[in-house]
């Protein structure tokens, strides 16, 4: 009956350690903690090419909706749009920034086109104003 009870708790222990290993594994808790530490993150599905990504970059979170090529019918993102989560968390940010967020996107999509959505489009096409 002893060995019994061993077995159950050592069964116990195994499946608490085997959770623990989970959960501190997990993406997306790898992404919180990259935020939290202002470290870029890219989280990414890349079996799943409908399911939008997750960036976290200087402590902003960016979410990167990918589009297929209708016309092809092919499973090849072909444009990405950028959407910032926190924009009031972007005053710090500088134009070669994005350049370096869009340089990684490409890293796992060289064929999208990277469309940014408000403030960010606004900011870069100013920018560019500005030099020309």
């Amino acid at each position: 009956m002893l060995w019994v009870i061993r077995l159950i708790l050592l069964v116990i222990i195994l499946f608490a350690i085997y959770r623990i290993i989970l959960y501190l594994s997990h993406p997306r808790r790898k992404l919180e903690l990259a935020r939290e530490q202002q470290r870029y993150y890219f989280y990414d599905d890349p079996t799943n090419v409908r399911k939008n990504f997750l960036l976290t970059y200087k402590g902003v979170l960016f979410e990167g909706e990918k589009y297929l090529d209708p016309i092809k019918k092919s499973f090849n993102v072909v444009s990405i749009s950028m959407i910032p989560q926190q924009v009031i968390d972007l005053s710090s940010f500088i134009q070669d920034d994005f350049h370096l967020i869009e340089q990684k996107i490409h890293e796992q999509y060289p064929n999208a086109i990277i469309d940014w959505k408000s403030p960010v489009k606004e900011f870069l096409h100013s920018h560019y104003k500005g030099k020309g």
